[in-house]
């Protein structure tokens, strides 16, 4: 089976995620979130990739980022896979015994605008959706806590972001998306479709070759107020 278009141009921004063979518990303890951050960190020494989300889940992890360079993204992701199995195999005698990520990462693009903070609530509530924490930011192992440290504890990994946080982030964080947000960003992560205005979401399609993630039809299209402040189910 071929497979889907990616989009990875320098300059745009992207949510990229991966989960676990099955679905298996990967993060097992507070040293393995530990490690996985050192890689990241070291991903992003020698990556031109700026990260301004992310979240580590028991079984998977979510980034939002942009590449610098076209094709970064992928050489980052790649590295970043590669590197996280061959230590995650070391560590716990497991060399042999199959796949650790249940497939090559999925991502899409994001629009500048109010939609690139829908996604980073997204990202940065998982946890207080899955019912890990009581707040969003008391989830250590993702960019929210991270934020809050004054200094950012080593090893450094957030980039600043390309809009300014709108006021109240914390709360707007720990506030639910609404249905059709929750809907749009899950759609757009399994299909790798472009989140944005319809306008924005059509060229950027057609220009990035992205027109096969936007079929099947026969969902409504969401659109997003500028502050992307709207209540989730």
């Amino acid at each position: 089976m071929a497979r889907s278009p990616r989009a990875d141009e320098a300059g745009g921004l992207y949510h990229a995620l991966n989960r676990a063979n099955m679905r298996a518990t990967i993060f097992k303890k507070e040293e393995d979130y530990v490690a996985f951050e050192k890689i990241l960190h070291e991903g992003l020494e020698l990556h031109a990739i700026e990260l301004y989300s992310y979240q580590l889940m028991p079984n998977h992890y979510h980034l939002v980022l942009r590449p610098l360079v076209d094709r970064e993204m992928s050489r980052f992701m790649g590295w970043i896979g590669g590197t996280h199995t061959m230590r995650y195999h070391a560590h716990y005698g497991t060399g042999g015994m199959g796949h650790l990520y249940q497939q090559r990462y999925k991502s899409f693009p994001i629009q500048d605008d109010g939609h690139f903070f829908v996604v980073c609530r997204y990202v940065e509530r998982n946890a207080l959706r899955s019912g890990l924490v009581q707040r969003a930011e008391d989830w250590q192992w993702g960019s929210l806590w991270r934020w809050l440290q004054k200094p950012e504890p080593d090893p450094k990994l957030l980039s600043r972001w390309p809009l300014a946080r709108l006021p109240g982030w914390i709360e707007r964080v720990n506030e639910p998306l609404s249905k059709q947000e929750l809907a749009a960003v899950r759609l757009s992560a399994q299909r790798g479709r472009p989140l944005g205005d319809e306008t924005w979401v059509e060229a950027i399609a057609r220009r990035l070759n992205l027109e096969s993630t936007m079929r099947p039809r026969g969902r409504t299209r969401v659109r997003f107020p500028k502050d992307g402040n709207r209540k989730e189910a």
